[in-house]
């Protein structure tokens, strides 16, 4: 039995509250019996004590801690019920409250603890501030000190309580539980504010918010309600500017140079004069984008630098990526890249930047790299300290996903200059806010030790010296960032490296055949694939339907999907929507009538194929099962959308191409995996791959495909969530 250390007032209260209940309880005697007038409250009272038995509360490993919150909810509520009864100062009325009470606390806690707002070892204490609340309330004191002394969510069980609803105190109790609200939940400030707009010191929790959010300060300061009027009331410069741009039919532009304007570097007009074309109020956003960053290095914080990110995203994706995407069959390069024809290269760069998820491999591989190029003079150096470096890890994780990495790091004259870059894209990884550098510098390192050898084993050294370097300083944050990607570059060429014992995370070289099999009850393996309405959706499908022989399939269809069970082997189940109507919708009215009927038969789809275009590929996603623990994404640049698909189903493994997906590699790779399948074998990443690889391994583009084993960057995200939610054991070079 594990124990712990308790603080003296917590060990106090739980002995002695229990105590006091059970000497209360036998006082009372044969008086706890209810007349027949209050019995139906403590039987309420009693299903909800039962309810929140059978949600088995449960306050961890430690027996001690569990029984206090055990004998809180059943003797001490059983010891008040009797308390109540026996009190004779109250009337019939005062006690059907209270009792109501009870049982408004106990339903209460129950939802809270489901939402996982409160944890069970909050009860007894919760049941102590009911209590003394109860107490205030008889003598007609406020319950005010209560809402002041406990946490918010403790607080909150009492003010919306039946039984305190005329307490004198409510109303000062309610502005304190928003208080306390609002400093839990300080990004949440101006949502709490708009439903208690009436709060004492409202205008200086608006202040507050407000240059802690300006977004949010624009997003409220538009709307015509009382939290409304009370922001664009205040005399604040910053606050004024901001609300004057949320009721300006112009405002969503103006937002974005929020600093320079307050700066006074810009001004309105400035913006006016070129806010209806789109390529001078695109070309304004980079050249404001480029003097932020250089601000930001002379160490000046930018109000609003999101904003600024974002708008300049939108932008390029609407005025430029959609533009040429959509021309991608188009052979006449001219025609199809004309959009792009007024950008310089660090305009083009901020495309590239911008275009992350949504850029086509042609048009990247075609059109902006080469334009930017050329623009820039073929020189990769002059580019970044035009751009001030801004995002040149993404940049550089981009090149390498494109496999044109070694063609941009060639463009460097001073090839100590490149490795000096190359030894900045590692460095550091720890000082960010998020895991993204982290992430680009796991996935980049597949690519370059395949194409670039001697990069990649400095980039091995540099993150060696790292790790050692946070050693040195006891930085655990660091220590593991570097561990990871240490085991994770030699895991690259090493196939010894047991990836999944190093980092304790699910198997990263195998998927289990009863894995696949998701505790169906028949012990099925369920696959869905999604095709899409177009020319090649429709040829794709012409080309799976065959794949399933009537000697080993039995196929079922509908209007709108069909599907082929197995009759030979093991059961599988392949799922798949026809290719109906793009324009009309139907495809979609499909793919989700299909999802609908799987969810609906609780058949848990482990395996999904995505056979469309990249421009399609979000749609898959955003319909993908959790369930799914083998996942194609047999689209090009599929490979650039595997953390989305993290988001979507953790435990996935990730078959995807870097660049252009092939027909003739996309079906035998699906049919393989229904071999295996079909015939009850686990599927083992390394030899699957290899084998795959000698039927297959001679068509063009087979080398743009990454097998699951090789998806460094989402191993990296699993193994360092794993890592930092533990004491960071194992973690060494």
């Amino acid at each position: 039995m594990r124990r712990m250390t308790y603080p003296f007032w917590l060990i106090t209260f739980l002995f002695f509250g229990i105590s006091s209940v059970a000497v209360a309880q036998n006082s009372v005697g044969a008086g706890c019996k209810p007349p027949i007038s209050r019995v139906r409250w403590h039987d309420e009272i009693d299903k909800a004590q039962k309810h929140l038995l059978d949600q088995k509360l449960n306050a961890g490993d430690n027996d001690d801690l569990n029984f206090f919150v055990n004998a809180a909810l059943t003797k001490r509520v059983d010891a008040l019920q009797c308390a109540i009864e026996a009190d004779a100062s109250m009337r019939e009325q005062q006690k059907i409250a209270y009792l109501r009470g009870i049982e408004y606390l106990l339903r209460n806690f129950s939802s809270s603890y489901r939402a996982r707002l409160l944890t069970a070892a909050q009860f007894p204490v919760s049941l102590d501030a009911f209590e003394t609340a109860m107490n205030l309330n008889k003598k007609g004191e406020s319950i005010l000190p209560v809402i002041q002394k406990y946490h918010y969510e403790v607080g909150k069980l009492l003010v919306n309580n039946i039984a305190f609803d005329r307490n004198s105190g409510l109303h000062d109790a309610k502005f304190q539980l928003v208080l306390k609200n609002i400093e839990l939940h300080p990004e949440k400030a101006f949502a709490i504010l708009k439903d208690n707009s009436d709060l004492p010191f409202r205008d200086s929790i608006i202040k507050i918010a407000a240059y802690k959010n300006p977004r949010q300060l624009y997003d409220y300061a538009a709307a015509d309600n009382r939290l409304g009027y009370a922001i664009r009331a205040i005399d604040d410069p910053f606050i004024k500017e901001v609300s004057k741009m949320a009721k300006s039919s112009s405002g969503q532009l103006y937002f974005p140079f929020l600093h320079n304007i307050l700066k006074g570097k810009i001004s309105r007009a400035d913006i006016d004069a070129v806010k209806d074309n789109p390529v001078k109020y695109y070309k304004l956003l980079v050249k404001t984008k480029i003097g932020y960053i250089q601000d930001q290095l002379n160490g000046e914080k930018i109000i609003e630098m999101d904003a600024l990110s974002a708008m300049l995203q939108t932008k390029a994706l609407e005025n430029f990526i959609k533009p040429i995407n959509d021309l991608h069959e188009t052979e006449n390069l001219a025609v199809r890249f004309k959009a792009l024809e007024p950008l310089n290269a660090e305009e083009l760069y901020y495309v590239v930047i911008a275009g992350e998820r949504d850029l086509y491999t042609s048009s990247y591989i075609k059109g902006v790299y080469p334009k930017m190029m050329q623009r820039i003079g073929n020189r990769g150096d002059s580019l970044f300290l035009l751009v001030g470096f801004d995002h040149f890890k993404k940049f550089i994780r981009m090149a390498a996903g494109y496999n044109m990495l070694p063609d941009f790091l060639a463009s460097f004259p001073d090839k100590d200059a490149a490795k000096t870059l190359m030894t900045a894209f590692v460095n550091g990884l720890d000082k960010t806010g998020s895991l993204e550098d982290g992430v680009d510098v796991a996935d980049s390192y597949a690519s370059i030790s395949e194409t670039m050898k001697p990069v990649a084993a400095q980039m091995l050294e540099n993150v060696k010296h790292n790790y050692n370097e946070a050693v040195q300083v006891n930085n655990k944050k660091g220590m593991v960032i570097y561990d990871l990607l240490y085991k994770l570059f030699e895991s690259a060429t090493d196939s010894s490296i047991n990836l999944s014992k190093e980092f304790n995370i699910p198997p990263v070289y195998s998927v289990s055949y009863q894995s696949l099999t998701n505790g169906d009850s028949d012990g099925r393996v369920i696959m869905q694939v999604f095709f899409y309405g177009d020319k090649d959706g429709r040829m794709n499908y012409s080309k799976f339907v065959p794949q399933f022989p009537a000697s080993l399939w039995k196929r079922s269809e509908t209007k709108q999907w069909v599907s082929f069970s197995s009759i030979k082997g093991k059961p599988v189940v392949v799922y798949a929507n026809k290719p109906l109507d793009e324009e009309s919708g139907e495809v979609d009215k499909a793919q989700a009538a299909l999802c609908e009927y799987l969810n609906e038969k609780e058949l848990n789809p482990t395996i999904v194929v995505h056979r469309g275009h990249s421009y399609y590929a979000p749609y898959t996603i955003e319909q993908l099962a959790p369930s799914a623990k083998i996942v194609f994404m047999g689209s090009c640049g599929g490979y650039h959308l595997i953390h989305d698909v993290l988001e979507r189903a953790e435990d996935a493994h990730i078959i995807a191409s870097k660049q252009i997906g092939k027909q003739m590699i996309n079906q035998p790779l699906i049919d393989m995996i229904m071999e295996k399948v079909r015939a009850g074998s686990n599927i083992d990443w390394i030899p699957f791959w290899q084998e795959f690889q000698k039927r297959y391994g001679n068509i063009e583009g087979f080398g743009d495909y990454v097998p699951p084993h090789k998806n460094l960057g989402a191993i990296f995200i699993k193994a360092y969530k794993n890592a930092m939610g533990g004491e960071g054991e194992g973690v060494g070079i």
